[in-house]
């Protein structure tokens, strides 16, 4: 009688501490929580992803693949009370930052995450360093924490995957690629020598680069549950062998180009310096031309307003006046 009663006795402390002191839990400031019971999660009838904004950047064709249901989202708080069956599932949504290189299932790999190989579209092997920030999305925890075994490594994947696509076929936009235009001397073309050097676009167009992987992932949310925020590619650096040839390339062609925006502006110098001495000629002749001019204005208006007699008396008066401040004159002499 006495075993049976410790024995109940021993059943009811086992089951206060685990279904009622071990029934409470709390969630922290960056925490949010799911509830499974049995297995299954706690969902909102009815709802489902696609009907979120969090699937407006899905296509149509990933509409029907990534289509998970919507969950109770447990908030920071408690205690909050559950039972035996019952499973309380917890992840952090505070932004992460890791090295865009690091590989959740193999750490070593990337030269220990620290650099990421690329091949560009002129068949260069590249390294890349950067970062990129992330976090959990509460509007698809379902994906996050039931969907994919390890959101991180889909995440992290699926990063890459865009990024060497990108790498493989990028081209600078036209006004980007041409920063200095081609010029002409004589009949030689000097062209641009960083044109067409995937690499030196690369660098060039980090911002654009980080902008299109920011568009691109933006349905990460959608497939796995975690939410790109920000890619900072920092670094793109080419091997040794090719780096050392590059900067030959682009000192060649910094050279070049000095020299011909010399030559240029020199030019332009000398332009201005003969648009100028026109000017001033032109202007030396017109000063020249118009008393010229004022003149002719005067005679006319004295012959008609003084008549026949009074342009031969004007011209007899000018006559006398040179006369007097000539030293010598020369008079014809009629002969008989």
């Amino acid at each position: 009688m006495m075993f049976l009663t410790g024995l109940l006795l021993g059943a009811g402390l086992w089951f206060v501490v685990r279904c009622v002191i071990g029934g409470f839990y709390t969630v922290g400031p960056s925490e949010r929580a799911v509830k499974t019971s049995f297995g299954r999660a706690d969902r909102i009838e009815g709802a489902s992803t696609l009907s979120d904004p969090v699937s407006e950047s899905l296509k149509g064709e990933e509409r029907e693949r990534y289509d998970f249901p919507q969950v109770r989202v447990i908030s920071p708080g408690g205690p909050y009370f559950k039972w035996p069956w019952e499973k309380i599932h917890k992840v952090v949504v505070a932004t992460e930052t890791i090295s865009m290189a690091f590989d959740p299932e193999t750490p070593n790999a990337n030269q220990s995450g620290q650099q990421l190989e690329a091949v560009t579209k002129d068949q260069l092997n590249t390294g890349l360093t950067g970062q990129i920030r992330f976090r959990v999305s509460e509007r698809n925890l379902y994906a996050c924490l039931f969907g994919v075994k390890n959101p991180l490594t889909h995440v992290m994947g699926y990063f890459i995957s865009i990024l060497r696509e990108r790498i493989a076929n990028f081209s600078a936009p036209p006004t980007a690629a041409v920063a200095v235009p081609e010029m002409k001397i004589g009949e030689a073309a000097i062209p641009n020598a960083t044109i067409g050097v995937s690499i030196n676009d690369l660098r060039k167009n980090l911002r654009d680069l980080n902008e299109h992987m920011d568009r691109e992932c933006e349905s990460s949310a959608a497939r796995y549950g975690i939410v790109l925020e920000a890619s900072l590619i920092t670094g793109i650096d080419p091997p040794p062998e090719v780096e050392s040839a590059l900067a030959a390339i682009n000192t060649a062609y910094n050279q070049v180009s000095s020299d011909i925006s010399l030559a240029q502006a020199s030019a332009d110098q000398k332009l201005v310096q003969s648009r100028r001495a026109v000017e001033i000629e032109t202007l030396k002749a017109q000063a020249e031309v118009e008393p010229l001019r004022a003149l002719s204005q005067q005679l006319i208006d004295l012959k008609s307003q003084g008549g026949p007699g009074a342009l031969a008396a004007y011209v007899r008066s000018v006559r006398l006046k040179l006369f007097g401040q000539a030293r010598r004159a020369v008079v014809e002499v009629a002969h008989e």
